[in-house]
Parts: structure tokens; C-alpha cells; sequence
């Protein structure tokens, strides 16, 4: 149900007014950030159900992950497309905002400077590019990082669970190993005792 409230959302970005997409980005990304903490308390879950039922959960939990994982990225890059709408129509507003003036001697444009101040302009978009990209990227290390972690945890934790059982196990043989030496024992007497009886009493 979460994830398609994502994708309902998803679906007004792109109708959104420049207004008011800020807020909807924020409130796709607070959603997409609740279900990855549901998921992470799936995950836990799943690895307590029956065998049986465990690797089923466990793909729908994965299933679940993918597709939340694809609602990230698709916001990410809409992020990044309105960033790169932004700033070309800032650099043409400036461009378009700017003026010329003649100097005393001779009617020139400053070519030369508006060149220069372009290719910064430039060089600032490239740079935040590569910033975004690196970003992103750490971001996804970490978010892989977190699903090895989780992964390993729930192997640890099905460990645990199998050598708890196996104690188990072990502890009710041992006991039930020392009652039949006991039965056994028991038995032995009274069988000697019968027998003990009868040649008393029949010789």
C-alpha cells in the first residue's frame, strides 16, 4: 500500500508547480524512508517465520526492497533533470539580464568577460554534477553496505536460532537417556526380586 502511494505520487512531480514540487519531493522521499524502515523490521520478521513459510517471505521482503529501491533512483534523477532545468534557466536569465555599455574611445561589448563568466558558469554546473554523482554514489554504498549488513545479521540469527534448537534437542536426549537407565535399572530389581520369590516359595 506504501509503495503505491510512492507511485501515485511519483505521478505529480512532473504536473507539480515549481512552487510546490519541493514538497512533494519531500513528502516522496519521507514515505520512501519509512518503508526501508518497515522493511528492515520485515526482514527480522521473516527470518522468525516456520521454515516453510520462511523463504517465501523472505522473496516478497526482497521483492519489496527492488521496488522501493527503483522509486528512489527515479526521484533521484527527476531531482537531477530539475536541477539541470534550474540552473540553464538562471544562466539565461543572467545572460539575458545583463548589460552592455559603450566606453568613451570606441562602441565594444565585453565578449571576452561574458565568455569568461559563462565557462564558470559552466564549470560551477559541472562541478555540482560530479558532486551529485559522487553523492549518489556513496549513497547507494551505503544503502548496499546496510542490505549485506541486514543479510548477515539474518544468517547469524538463523544460526542462533538452529544451535538453540540443537541444545534443545541434546538436553531432552541426555534426560531421557538417564530416565531409561533408571526404568532399566529398576526393572532389573524387581525382576530379581520376583525371581527371589519364587524359588523361595516354590522350593
Amino acid at each position: 500500500r506504501q509503495v503505491h502511494e510512492v507511485q501515485s505520487y511519483m505521478g505529480r512531480l512532473e504536473s507539480s508547480a515549481k512552487e510546490s514540487v519541493h514538497l512533494v519531493e519531500n513528502e516522496i522521499q519521507a514515505r520512501i524512508d519509512n518503508i526501508f524502515s518497515n522493511l528492515e523490521r520485515l526482514e527480522i520478521l521473516s527470518s522468525k517465520e516456520p521454515p516453510n513459510k520462511r523463504q517465501n517471505a523472505k522473496l516478497r521482503v526482497d521483492q519489496l526492497k527492488y521496488d522501493v529501491q527503483h522509486l528512489q533512483t527515479a526521484l533521484r534523477n527527476f531531482q537531477h533533470r530539475r536541477y539541470q532545468r534550474e540552473q540553464q534557466e538562471r544562466q539565461r536569465e543572467e545572460l539575458l539580464a545583463r548589460t552592455f555599455t559603450a566606453n568613451d574611445s570606441a562602441t565594444t561589448i565585453p565578449i571576452d568577460e561574458t565568455l569568461q563568466y559563462n565557462e564558470s558558469l559552466q564549470s560551477a554546473h559541472r562541478g555540482m554534477d560530479e558532486l551529485i554523482g559522487s553523492g549518489t554514489n556513496i549513497l547507494q554504498g551505503l544503502r548496499d553496505q546496510r542490505v549485506t549488513l541486514k543479510g548477515t545479521q539474518k544468517k547469524i540469527l538463523d544460526v542462533a536460532n538452529m544451535l538453540g534448537l540443537s541444545n534443545t534437542v541434546m538436553r531432552l536426549i541426555e534426560k531421557r537417556a538417564f530416565q531409561d537407565k533408571f526404568l532399566m535399572l529398576g526393572g532389573m530389581a524387581v525382576t530379581c526380586v520376583i525371581m527371589f520369590l519364587v524359588v523361595q516359595y516354590l522350593t
